[in-house]
């Protein structure tokens, strides 16, 4: 039942794209049959879930179809627990996207059939590219799945759109070609060790770990630069800022809450058990890496002044924290990392969406252009502070569990790095909460709710103009909140389920790196 789950997954969205598409001529059926795609799609992921084993097969729920039988490329997906986590996030985000961008306003000419058939194959080519266990499948499907976003950053997108999808596109493809040439010298190595080339996931991972240490080294970096940028990991992060400016509310929650994903998985799903000592070769490289993103993503955005470039950062400095969890090299770390996943896609998806009804109600991102809406809108106000409270990781919240997972599971291994990458935490509370005070607090002011309330000439006094005018939020917007606001409190209190699932296939991919599942201290 679960590989039929698992198939369904995969084909579903495409299906749906292929009529959603066809309804471009009426907006209203385009929507809902849109939703009702992806609420079924949640359903069919609950139930994998229920599927799964924890601590059974490393890989379940298996299918394969010979693709180009020459080449030994087939058509093979299957799940670990990492992977079902994040396509139950994927299954949960996208109707929740569609939910939120209900009411939006597409620009002229464009359809929310068009819109919404690219959201649809945007999310099956991600179930694919996250259950995927042949090495070649993964890699065209790592790159098939920038054609749509590049579509809806550079249609549908700000003012930049055109340029941010192009840097996008670009950093992403160049990175995915330099994962190829790696492909096929793991190719190659299994060509000459068993007589025949492969791609197979768990064929190359005992043939490429008993490579030489410095054939290991070029190859590692060959998928690691890859991954890095998908992260991303500073330096190779410079995309995301412009990416997630440019791009419509709904499309960057899919964008950095679950796109980026694809690079820390990969981390896991590949550099670990394919080339282990490559890994703890230059494990030291990627935690400085991961230290400096924290830092560096932190600082930078304290100092931002446009509402989702501030996002942009945040999740920068994150990643920086996941990075270092799963190059600890312990069992805690490593859970750690991979729930930090999970609750960055939450937080960081609930923080987009709630931002994206600021802007929706004042028109404009610069966060100047706010001040004083918790006395126009205080579930709003609320509902934000929630949001930018699990992004600074609030004991109780969803994140709070996975970031002190991270450290905790570090210190014994990497001392100077958890504690560098706390003073990380130090300076969230610093963004998020003189956000929330730019935003929310003091007088009514900025020019973007004085317009909405009639601009400053108007005869009614800004305060009492702006109430009269901006609304709180609406049934549809609470509704597609709801969810998230649970799982911030139920996972801060009670993240085992997602625990459960996870660990047993973190434990496996340190047994693949020669370090038992359970040792805290990394081996060293």
């Amino acid at each position: 039942m679960g590989t039929a789950l698992l198939i369904a997954l995969l084909v579903l969205p495409l299906v749906g794209a292929l009529v959603v598409a066809f309804l471009k001529n009426d907006d209203r059926i385009a929507k809902v049959t849109a939703l009702a795609v992806t609420l079924v799609e949640f359903v069919l992921a609950v139930l994998l879930w229920i599927s799964y084993v924890p601590g059974g097969d490393r890989i379940q729920f298996s299918s394969s179809v010979d693709w180009i039988g020459q080449l030994g490329v087939h058509l093979s997906f299957g799940v670990d627990g990492i992977a079902l986590v994040m396509i139950g996030v994927i299954a949960l985000l996208v109707p929740i996207v569609i939910g939120a961008g209900w009411a939006d306003k597409l620009p002229a000419g464009r359809s929310a059939g068009g819109f919404l058939s690219l959201i649809l194959v945007q999310e099956a080519l991600m179930v694919g590219v996250f259950a995927a266990t042949d090495v070649f499948l993964f890699y065209v499907l790592f790159e098939i799945m920038l054609i749509p976003m590049y579509f809806l950053i550079g249609g549908y997108g700000g003012p930049r759109r055109q340029y941010a999808a192009v840097k996008f596109f670009l950093y992403s493809f160049l990175g995915g070609l330099i994962m190829l040439a790696s492909a096929i010298g793991c190719y190659s190595l299994a060509a000459d060790k068993l007589g025949t080339g492969t791609f197979d996931w768990a064929t190359l991972v005992t043939v490429v770990r008993d490579a030489p240490l410095g054939t290991q080294v070029w190859l590692f970096f060959g998928f690691f630069l890859a991954f890095a940028i998908k992260a991303p990991l500073v330096p190779l992060h410079t995309w995301l800022p412009d990416a997630a400016e440019q791009a419509p509310i709904g499309v960057a929650v899919i964008l950095v809450g679950i796109l980026d994903k694809v690079g820390t998985f990969g981390f896991l799903r590949y550099l670990l058990p394919m080339f282990p000592d490559a890994s703890k070769a230059l494990a030291p490289l990627v935690l400085v890496l991961g230290v400096i993103g924290v830092l560096y993503g932190s600082l930078l955005a304290v100092g931002q002044t446009d509402l989702k470039r501030l996002i942009a950062y945040v999740s920068i400095a994150h990643f920086g924290f996941i990075a270092i969890g799963i190059f600890a090299f312990t069992s805690q770390s490593e859970v750690g990392a991979v729930s930090y996943m999970v609750n960055h896609s939450i937080a960081t998806g609930m923080l987009i969406l709630v931002i994206g009804m600021v802007i929706a109600r004042g028109g404009s991102t610069k966060i100047a252009d706010y001040g004083g809406m918790s006395k126009l809108t205080p579930v709003l106000a609320g509902l934000f502070l929630v949001a930018g409270l699990t992004t600074l990781s609030l004991p109780g919240t969803n994140s709070f569990v996975s970031e002190f997972l991270v450290l905790l599971g570090s210190y014994p291994t990497q001392p100077v790095y958890a504690v560098l990458a706390t003073i990380g935490m130090i300076l969230a509370a610093l963004y998020v909460l003189w956000l929330y005070q730019r935003v929310f607090h003091g007088p009514v002011r900025g020019t973007a709710l004085l317009n909405v309330a009639g601009g400053p000439g108007s005869a009614i006094a800004p305060e009492v103009g702006a109430r009269k005018a901006i609304r709180d939020l609406s049934g549809r917007e609470k509704l597609v909140l709801a969810p998230l606001l649970v799982l911030v409190f139920g996972i801060g209190f009670y993240p085992a389920p997602i625990l459960d699932v996870v660990t047993p296939s973190v434990e496996a991919t340190l047994d693949s790196v020669g370090i038992s599942g359970s040792n805290t201290d990394g081996g060293n």
